[in-house]
C-alpha cells in the first residue's frame, strides 16, 4: 500500500475537485491508488469525471508541419518559457517538425534522422543546443496523420510563431471532393478538436478498458438510487451514451455552430463537395499534458538562499 502523503492527497483534491477528508477516505479506500481513488470519489458522487492527464506544467513548443496529404506534430520541452521565446529553439522546433514530416511519428528514428543544415543526427543536435542555451530539453512526442486521397490540416492553438504554440492540432480528410473547401472544413475541425478534445474518432475506436471503468462507476452511481436493476441498466446505457458524446469526435457537437454534431457536418460537406468526406484520422498534443513540474515555497526557497 502507498502511503497516503499530504502532497497525495492535494493531487487528488486538484484532479477530482473533492474535499480533503473525502481525498483522504479515498485514497486510504483504495490502498493509495490514484486512479481507484478517483472512481471511489466518483461512485459516491463526490467527484467530476476522471482527469487523466495531471496538470499542465512542462515548458517548450508545440511543432507542426503538413504539405498535401500529410502531416506530423512534434513536442519539445524546455524547462522555462524564456527558453520557448529563444528564436533558436524556435527554430530547431520547426525543423524538428520538417523532418517528422518526413520520416513520420516514431520517436527513435526520429532522433536518428538527420538534422536540416547539419551532419548530425537529430538526438546530437538537440545535445548542442543544450550545450548552447544552457538548459534542459527533450524530444518528448512525435505523431503524423496521412490521406490517401484528401488533404490534412494543421492547427496551432496560441500560436507563439508560425507552426509553433502550446497546443497542435492535425486532421486528416478523406474525399475525392474540391481540395480548397475540404482544407477549410479541416481547418474547422482542427479548431474543433483543439477545443473539444475528443478521445477517439468513434465508439468502436474507444479503448475498451475505459468503456468498462466507465460502465462500472456509472453503475455504481445507479445503484445509489435503489431502482430495480432493469432500470439501472437503463440508466447505465444512457450515461454511456452521454460519455460517448463527450469523448467521441463524431459524436460530438461542432464548436464553430454549437448544435450540429460533427458526423452531421461531414455528411452535410459530402453534399456540398459532390463526393463522401470522412475523417481518416486526427491527433491533438497539448504541451505538458501529463507531466507535472516540482512545486517550490518561493518563501522557504529565499529563507534557503539567505541562509534563514
Amino acid at each position: 500500500m502507498a502511503e497516503i502523503t499530504a502532497a497525495l492527497v492535494k493531487e487528488l483534491r486538484e484532479t477530482s475537485g473533492a474535499g480533503m477528508m473525502d481525498c483522504k477516505k479515498a485514497l486510504t479506500e483504495s490502498g493509495g491508488d490514484l486512479e481507484a481513488a478517483v472512481d471511489w470519489l466518483r461512485k459516491k458522487g463526490l467527484a467530476a469525471a476522471a482527469k487523466k492527464a495531471g496538470r499542465v506544467a512542462a515548458e517548450g513548443l508545440i511543432g507542426v508541419a503538413a504539405e498535401g496529404t500529410r502531416g506530423a506534430v512534434v513536442e519539445v520541452n524546455s524547462e522555462t518559457d524564456f527558453v520557448a521565446r529563444n528564436e533558436g529553439f524556435q527554430d530547431f522546433v520547426r525543423k524538428v517538425a520538417d523532418v517528422a514530416l518526413e520520416v513520420g511519428g516514431d520517436i527513435e528514428a526520429l532522433k536518428a534522422a538527420k538534422f536540416p543544415g547539419s551532419g548530425n543526427a537529430l538526438a546530437d543536435e538537440l545535445t548542442n543546443m543544450i550545450a548552447k542555451i544552457g538548459e534542459n530539453m527533450s524530444l518528448r512526442r512525435a505523431a503524423g496523420v496521412s490521406v490517401g486521397d484528401g488533404v490534412v490540416c494543421p492547427y496551432i492553438h496560441n500560436q507563439t510563431a508560425p507552426g509553433l504554440g502550446k497546443i497542435g492540432v492535425l486532421v486528416g480528410l478523406e474525399s475525392t471532393g474540391d481540395k480548397a473547401k475540404l482544407e477549410a472544413l479541416g481547418k474547422q475541425l482542427a479548431m474543433h478538436v483543439a477545443a473539444a478534445h475528443p478521445q477517439a474518432l468513434d465508439r468502436s475506436s474507444v479503448d475498451a478498458s475505459a468503456i468498462e471503468r466507465e460502465r462500472d462507476v456509472l453503475s455504481d452511481q445507479a445503484r445509489a438510487s435503489g431502482k430495480p436493476e432493469e432500470i439501472i441498466a437503463k440508466m447505465v446505457e444512457g450515461r454511456l451514451r452521454k460519455f460517448y458524446e463527450e469523448v467521441c469526435l463524431l459524436e460530438q457537437i461542432f464548436v464553430i455552430d454549437g448544435e450540429t454534431k460533427v458526423s452531421k457536418v461531414l455528411e452535410a460537406a459530402a453534399k456540398e463537395l459532390g463526393a463522401p468526406v470522412s475523417i481518416a484520422g486526427f491527433v491533438r498534443i497539448q504541451l505538458g499534458e501529463g507531466i507535472e513540474r516540482e512545486e517550490q515555497d518561493f518563501a522557504a526557497e529565499v529563507a534557503a538562499t539567505l541562509g534563514g
